[in-house]
């Protein structure tokens, strides 16, 4: 038996008629039993060949979509992911797996809530304890960028070394999350005054599902997606998705780091923005306008017209904390729940053409802070997105009198 397991076609001929078990019925924790017993820890690069295989030999896609988590079941804990390539930070491979380590501890936290509820007694749950659950889910739904990026940016690599197995089969499990996830929102915008019963219901029946569809997929992407991804892309290909992915935006996870392969030539994206900026009044480059949305005297946030958070300053003293996490997120998923509806109100009163500004005041810490929202219109007047100017005036309301001649104002203080 163990010569017969050192060879890789007996190996992998094993391992597809496992599979096909699974297909007709096999329980998998039987099928898992035999196959961890047979053999011992089961290559991720072989598990994708294997399924390929089946694929090319005409197994549907859909029954592969259909089956996919029976084969996650029974492969759960098989798969010898040892042999594969380590990243350092910044490397598009390494931001995935930090995002997956985020998520992760989202649904911890959702795991501890669910538990929490399940075995609480009383007629019904508290405005609080629905607001956590609906404030995860917020977060959950930052998954679509990481989604966004694989189907966009990395898929079609995978794609070009003739992998289409696992894109397909993934992307497919992709859309039954984003399906979950959307439903589990739905549910807890209604679950409003509900009772302790249905709460408890929910959390089973909604909740669960799509949470576990979340976890499911970020076993799959670290056992075979990333490591077979990994093997199979060259640092070339690996720079063109980075080149890409700040413009879809980051899940959870703010990747400081830079990375470029040794010799690497400017990105697409770096090339276009080499030189100068022409606008109808002047230019600047790249450097030059950075600078100047860095040195303005407010924080600036810009929201476009789908809603999704493309672009905020960082200048020295920010008011309200960013991270490059929030590109590409729904602005209504970066609020807390409370706030949701008159931020909706406002988007829907400026596309519209009902409203174009929005002007809010607080005192925080001792400050006196103030925000405006502008909506932003080209000049034919179609709606491009909103304009969020964060200011403290606690410094400018208390003026008097009037300054004509030049004083610094640390000369002034000395």
């Amino acid at each position: 038996m163990s010569e017969f397991l050192q060879d890789k076609t007996k190996r992998m001929e094993l391992l597809k008629h496992m599979i096909k078990q699974l297909h007709e019925g096999d329980a998998p924790e039987a099928v898992r039993t035999q196959l961890v017993r047979l053999l011992g820890q089961v290559p991720y690069d072989e598990v994708v060949e294997v399924e390929q295989q089946l694929i090319n030999e005409g197994l549907p896609t859909e029954e592969v979509l259909k089956l996919c988590d029976i084969h996650t079941e029974a492969l759960e804990g098989a798969i010898d992911t040892s042999g594969a390539k380590s990243v350092p930070a910044g490397h598009p491979a390494h931001t995935f797996g930090q995002e997956n380590r985020a998520l992760r501890k989202e649904l911890k936290e959702l795991d501890l809530l669910y538990a929490k509820l399940e075995e609480a007694d009383g007629e019904s749950p508290t405005d609080d304890g629905i607001s956590d659950l609906l404030g995860h889910f917020h977060a959950l739904m930052d998954v679509e960028k990481h989604y966004v990026r694989k189907e966009n940016l990395l898929f079609p690599f995978l794609e070009k070394h003739d992998i289409t197995g696992p894109p397909t089969v993934m992307w497919g499990k992709h859309d039954e999350t984003r399906a979950l996830l959307k439903s589990a929102l739905g549910a807890l915008d209604a679950a409003g005054g509900c009772t302790m019963a249905d709460a408890q219901g929910l959390i089973t029946l909604v909740l669960r599902p799509a949470s576990s569809a979340v976890d499911s997929m970020i076993d799959k992407e670290e056992e075979i997606l990333l490591p077979m991804s990994t093997d199979t892309l060259d640092d070339a290909e690996w720079y063109e998705v980075l080149a890409g992915s700040d413009e879809i935006g980051y899940c959870l996870f703010d990747p400081t780091e830079t990375w470029a392969p040794e010799g690497a030539a400017p990105s697409p994206e770096q090339r276009v923005t080499a030189g100068r900026i022409a606008l109808p009044t002047g230019g600047f480059n790249i450097r030059q306008l950075e600078a100047l949305l860095n040195t303005i005297p407010f924080d600036i946030t810009f929201v476009d017209a789908d809603d999704t958070v493309r672009y905020f300053s960082h200048g020295k003293e920010r008011i309200f904390p960013r991270t490059r996490a929030i590109l590409g997120r729904k602005v209504q998923y970066c609020h807390p729940p409370k706030s949701v509806d008159t931020v909706k109100r406002i988007l829907s009163d400026f596309r519209e053409g009902r409203q174009d500004h929005a002007h809010f005041w607080l005192e925080l810490g001792g400050k006196f802070i103030s925000i405006e929202y502008f909506a932003m219109h080209a000049p034919d007047g179609e709606y491009l997105g909103t304009l969020e100017v964060s200011q403290d005036l606690t410094a400018k309301r208390a003026l008097e009198g009037q300054r004509r001649l030049l004083a610094y104002d640390d000369e002034e203080q000395s």
